[in-house]
């Protein structure tokens, strides 16, 4: 694909994202509205979830009619360009429905099978409107945030690691994630739960955290900031050579990969299957 084509798709792919970040935050300062429950009490959607999936995914529709769609409110469209985009309408949904200011809006759009593991990324945008914040990126142009280039350090080590996670929806898993926490917290600098996983992801392209793990994210959840992620530089990979995906998700400063992986696994974090949730 040509620069001039990828460079298209990004500018669409900002306009969606920054268009469904200010109509988020518009009915988040109406009100929240829970619309309903998923996985368990804790997995919770709202009206806004559902609306502005809707609104994205109608724009793209629009003006790229053969692309595919994947979100997480509504139904998967095929592609008939190779293409698909990848939509989270609002990545942190318990922080939006709380008041607190990590939440943001994902696009990406993906070339091949909608798979983490295998697709390549051609543009991602990340935007948190609390915070005034609008990540993105695209293949081979870089990464910014509010029009900042970004790059991971290089200087970093295990014990100066600065490590963020998040946890699943069901207690089970979320205890397994509990110990594996407790056992990394006596080699890295400490660990950080801010509820967003596209932010997340994102803060490693900007050196607010070394690495990002977890388990049991969907591909509209890492699609975005992924993008940003590696054209900041950063490692992306799944464990034991598999590539990223709902099985298990890492993205760090490359210095620390080898031994973070080595780390993880020792404190076991094994990958789960995606069928456990």
């Amino acid at each position: 694909m040509t620069t001039a084509a990828v460079t298209e798709l990004h500018h669409l792919a900002l306009t969606v994202a920054e268009e469904g970040a200010r109509m988020a935050k518009e009915m988040r300062d109406a009100g929240v509205a829970i619309a309903d429950r998923k996985s368990s009490v804790a997995d919770i959607v709202t009206e806004a979830d559902r609306a502005v999936e809707t609104a994205i995914r109608d724009a793209i529709a629009r003006a790229r009619p053969q692309d595919g769609f994947l979100g997480e409110e509504t139904d998967r469209a095929g592609s008939a360009s190779g293409l698909t985009w990848v939509v989270d309408p609002i990545d942190g949904t318990v922080n939006y429905a709380y008041g607190i200011p990590s939440w943001a809006v994902s696009v990406a759009v993906v070339e091949g099978d909608p798979d983490p593991a295998t697709w390549t990324g051609l543009a991602g945008i990340v935007v948190n409107p609390a915070a005034g914040e609008t990540w993105e990126a695209f293949r081979g142009g870089g990464a910014r945030l509010n029009g900042r280039p970004l790059h991971v350090s290089r200087d970093v080590d295990l014990p100066r690691t600065l490590v963020g996670t998040g946890f699943g929806y069901l207690p089970e898993r979320r205890m397994a994630q509990a110990r594996v926490v407790t056992r990394l917290l006596g080699t890295v600098r400490d660990i950080r739960r801010a509820g967003a996983a596209s932010l997340d992801i994102c803060s490693v392209a900007a050196e607010r955290l070394d690495a990002y793990y977890e388990v049991g994210l969907h591909p509209w959840d890492l699609g975005g900031g992924t993008v940003v992620a590696l054209e900041a530089g950063a490692h992306v990979s799944g464990l034991r050579g598999a590539g990223p995906g709902e099985s298990f998700y890492l993205a760090c400063n490359p210095v620390i990969a080898g031994p973070l992986e080595e780390l993880l696994i020792a404190a076991g974090a094994e990958p789960l299957a995606p069928a456990t949730e």
